[in-house]
This record gives C-alpha cells, structure tokens and sequence, in this order.
C-alpha cells in the first residue's frame, strides 16, 4: 500500500500562483501527493478545475481556501480545509473580499508609478490575468522587467510594511473569517505561524483569539518552518492550545518559495493530524439568527 503524502496548502493563477489548477494538480500527482488542497488566496475559482484534473491523475482533492483575516490590526492567513465551496455566507463573503483585493491591488500599483515604477500597474495586470492583483504579481512583474534581481528584494524593498509599494488590506476580523469557514463545514487552520514576526508573547495572545473564534488546527510542519528546531516549535504550540496539526508546501510555482508541492517536513509522530478530525465535527455551524 502507498503511504500516504499530505499537503493542505497551495495556490494556482487563480490567486497568485504560477500554474493553472490543473498543472498544480498534475504536478502534485508527479511529487508523490495523495491528498492536496487547493487553497488559493480568497477565492475558490480554481476548485472545479483542480477536481477534474484530480479524477485523471487519482489524487484526492480537499476543498480549500486561504482567507486574509485581520487581528489587532495585523494581518494573518487562515486555510480552510474540506469546506463546501457553494456555501452560502462562504460565497458571499469571499467576493467582498475579492472587491477589497480589487481596490488594493490598483492602489499598489499606483504607489509604485509614484516611486518611479513606470508601467507597474497595467505590467502587474498583465501578469494577473483574471485573478485580482496581488503583491506576488507586481513582485513577479518587478523580476522579469529588471527592477529586481528576485522575488525576495521585490518584498523588501518595494511591498512589504513600511515600504514604498505596501497598501494595507481592508480584510475581514479573524472571528468573522473563522465563523465562515464553519459555516461552510470547513476546519480553520492558522498558516504558517512563523511567518507573521511575532514575539512568543503575541503568538500566544494570536493563538488564544484564533482558538476561541472557532479554530482547529495550525500549520506545523510548512515553507515558512524549514527547519526541525522550528517544526518543532510550532509542535510545541499546538500541544500547548490542544490544537490540531496540519503540513503544507504554500507551493506558488516553480522557483517560488522554499518548497516544492509535497515537500514539507513531516510532523512530529505524537501531534493529532487535522485530517484525523472526525467528519462529524465538520458539520456547518448554524447561521446566526
């Protein structure tokens, strides 16, 4: 029998990845995969492709998205996993986030004309396609017309907090986030922990708000922990709150990111997987009178 190979968190172009569902999901087949989510960035337009290519290559495909929440005035990203894409409050609430990545994907852009960027904005849309602008757009945009060397010195100089390019996103609160996930049936897992440059002490208070709204589980093992000691950190904070524990690749593209689709360390033998959570406790919440 195959073992099975889990990753619960990836994108295609239909959000800001490189390759179209299908080839994410082919690509996957090729890696070894068994089960992938796809999880693109507050949008499941990809789903539908992604499940024909899954019947093709015999990969099991979770039904998945990766929402912008907003908490204290910071920005985190929570993955729902086997969600019910047609749900109701779901659906609704993902194109008032699309509007929301609209508005801020063409302010980005004209902050970047302002700094010297010529041609920014139409070259990112170009990029984009059909999905709404996003920073990896303009950063990929950047790379191939020379403004930078790569990937990383796009961030850095140009689109994160406190440069030139970086437009804060008018996101939904992270209770709100959770609760549609929920709804939808769906289990709400914090991604990469690690990534957001917290203290342990705001972590904590991160994790304590996150599971009190309704979440479930965190991404241990994923890119943004490539190393044991920090697998195991994230270990640490999923014992600490009762958590469940999920692995992704947060897989963009080729060349893009530290990990390739299925190459995410393992997790810790003694954590409770999240795909282990019962199918029971999957069942949407009720809406709110």
């Amino acid at each position: 029998m195959v073992a099975a190979v889990y990753d619960l968190h990836c994108h295609s172009n239909a959000s800001d990845g490189v390759l179209a569902p299908e080839e994410v999901v082919a690509r996957a087949a090729r890696q070894g995969v068994t089960h992938l989510a796809l999880t693109d960035h507050d949008t499941v337009a990809g789903l539908e492709a992604a499940h024909a290519a899954a019947r093709q290559h015999a990969i099991e495909l979770i039904d998945g998205v990766e929402l912008s929440v907003s908490w204290q005035r910071r920005t985190f990203h929570v993955v729902g996993l086997w969600i019910d894409r047609h749900a109701p409050d779901l659906s609704a609430g993902l194109a008032r986030m699309q509007q929301a990545r609209a508005v801020r994907g063409v302010a980005i852009g004209e902050r970047l004309e302002r700094a010297g960027l010529r041609g920014a904005l139409a070259g990112a849309q170009a990029v984009a396609g059909a999905a709404e602008l996003t920073r990896a757009h303009y950063a990929r945009w950047m790379v191939e017309h020379g403004w930078v060397a790569g990937y990383e010195e796009a961030f850095r100089r140009y689109l994160r907090r406190g440069r030139s390019g970086y437009v804060d996103g008018e996101w939904v609160e992270m209770s709100e986030g959770v609760e549609w996930i929920r709804r939808a049936g769906g289990v709400a897992v914090l991604a990469h922990p690690l990534g957001y440059d917290l203290t342990g002490a705001w972590l904590r208070r991160t994790l304590e708000a996150f599971v009190a709204a309704g979440g479930e589980g965190i991404e241990v093992s994923c890119g943004t922990a490539p190393t044991p000691r920090q697998v195991e950190q994230l270990g640490g904070w999923c014992r600490r709150f009762n958590l469940a524990a999920s692995v992704g690749s947060d897989f963009h593209g080729p060349g893009h990111g530290a990990r390739e689709l299925g190459g995410a360390p393992p997790l810790p033998a003694d954590l409770p997987a999240i795909w282990h959570i019962e199918q029971a406790q999957r069942a949407p919440i009720p809406a709110a009178e």
